[in-house]
């Protein structure tokens, strides 16, 4: 019966997110509700339980770096990289798409996904509006190039991690692996965008002048203290890299960057808090609370071994169903509870005495399906949760169906393009 109720509460509550019938926190914090209710999650599963329970990581992890930007936007330096942004590419709305996803691909691949996501986007809403162009399809485009880059590192995102640990992989294995493929999926993601985004092009030609004449250098208010937090934020960032060095977690090095930035910045707390996304943190909280609920059910486990044995011994069937199967689940949960669960699977597949031994393929289907499975939905990857929070913050809200009719058609090529990648170079 648990299972039943769990599986309904996840229905209910994503059924009620995409369809916008209530608030997304509502529905989400009415779900974790039902399963905490009835008593299928208990208070250690949801605050304790690293596989059923909140995953406190990525909650500190936004909350340090939602402060860091906080404090850097009292210097004026969105408003210098917004300027410097569409001077460069000459006040042309693509070629400032094209400017920003390259910006926010290469920083993903270097950090997370979702702190390039809350640096870059203020960045964009700021260009936008300087050259009269809706800022919605833009930050759509940036998540999806965000979600793209960060495939192509150990550190880029935190599924990866859990891949690398489990299958003994090092940051050099993901460069040699999923670096090459994810250039030139990234180049093909800027062609489609032209079209995808073709409407969203025409520029204001007086606001265009206007930024043109512009110098970005007057828009910096605080030199000191932009001095200050670049110094706090570049320790921040070489933490996230060496993070595979240092075993420390990346939430406990945003936390400590936000923690002496605050300190150094002499700041009121209402000018840097002004920034944290509250309702994007609590409904990041139910929405780990009814996925820990199908993890502790065994809903998870059981797709995750039905995928295992649905492959039956042979290499280019296995890498076709975790690519695949990978890339459908992690569009609807969050990728990586599904990750954490397929490990064990995929190194029972590939150990020295399983099946398939010896086909490190698989783990780069895995990662591959996971990682860009994540774009096809609003829900499907904490960066677009992330991204959609800030935009309807800042009055630019975008719904589920608007990111999803986009991110879903990427997602699709990019699982195409992958899987002949994948049989050639591992079978």
């Amino acid at each position: 019966m648990s299972v039943w109720i769990a599986v309904a509460a996840f229905v209910v509550a994503y059924t009620l997110i995409a369809t916008e019938r209530v608030p997304r926190l509502a529905a989400a914090l009415g779900g974790a509700g039902v399963v905490l209710a009835l008593g299928i999650v208990g208070a250690h599963d949801v605050f304790y339980s690293p596989e059923s329970g909140i995953d406190w990581n990525v909650v500190f992890l936004l909350l340090g770096m939602m402060i860091i930007v906080g404090v850097l936007r009292q210097t004026g330096v969105f408003e210098f990289l917004a300027i410097w942004a569409a001077k460069r590419a000459r006040g042309r709305p693509y070629r400032v798409l094209v400017l920003l996803c390259l910006l926010t691909a290469v920083a993903s691949a270097l950090l997370d996904n979702v702190t390039t996501v809350l640096l870059i986007a203020p960045v964009t809403i700021l260009v936008c509006q300087r050259i009269g162009v809706r800022p919605e399809p833009f930050l759509v485009a940036e998540v999806l190039a965000a979600n793209i880059g960060g495939t192509a590192t150990l550190v880029g995102d935190p599924p990866n991690i859990i891949i690398a640990s489990r299958a003994g992989l090092t940051f050099n294995d993901f460069l040699t692996n999923l670096a090459p493929f994810i250039v030139v999926l990234l180049v093909v993601f800027l062609g489609l965008c032209r079209w995808l985004f073709r409407h969203a092009f025409e520029a204001d030609p007086e606001r265009v002048a206007e930024v043109m004449s512009l110098s970005e250098r007057e828009a910096i208010n605080d030199v000191p203290l932009l001095r200050r937090s670049l110094v706090v934020l570049a320790g921040v960032l070489l933490g996230f890299v060496l993070h595979p060095v240092l075993h420390v977690e990346p939430s406990i090095v945003a936390l400590l960057g936000a923690g002496v930035l605050v300190l150094v910045s002499g700041l009121s707390s209402g000018a840097y808090l002004e920034e944290v996304e509250w309702e994007t943190l609590v409904f990041f909280m139910g929405l780990f609370v009814m996925v820990g609920a199908l993890v502790k059910v065994g809903v998870i486990d059981t797709i995750a071994t039905w995928m295992a044995e649905a492959t039956g011994g042979k290499p280019a069937l296995a890498i076709g169903v975790l690519l695949v199967g990978s890339a459908l689940l992690s569009a609807i949960v969050d990728n990586i509870p599904f990750v954490a669960t397929m490990a064990p699977v995929v190194a029972e597949l590939t150990g020295p005495h399983g099946p398939l031994a010896g086909h490190t393929g698989l783990w780069w289907a895995l990662a591959l399906g996971a990682d860009l499975g994540g774009n096809a939905t609003a829900v499907g990857a904490s960066a677009n949760v992330v991204a959609l929070g800030i935009a309807k913050r800042n009055g630019f809200p975008i719904s589920f169906w608007e990111f999803t009719k986009y991110g879903a058609l990427v997602a699709a090529i990019s699982v195409v393009l992958a899987l002949p990648y994948l049989l050639l170079r591992y079978t």
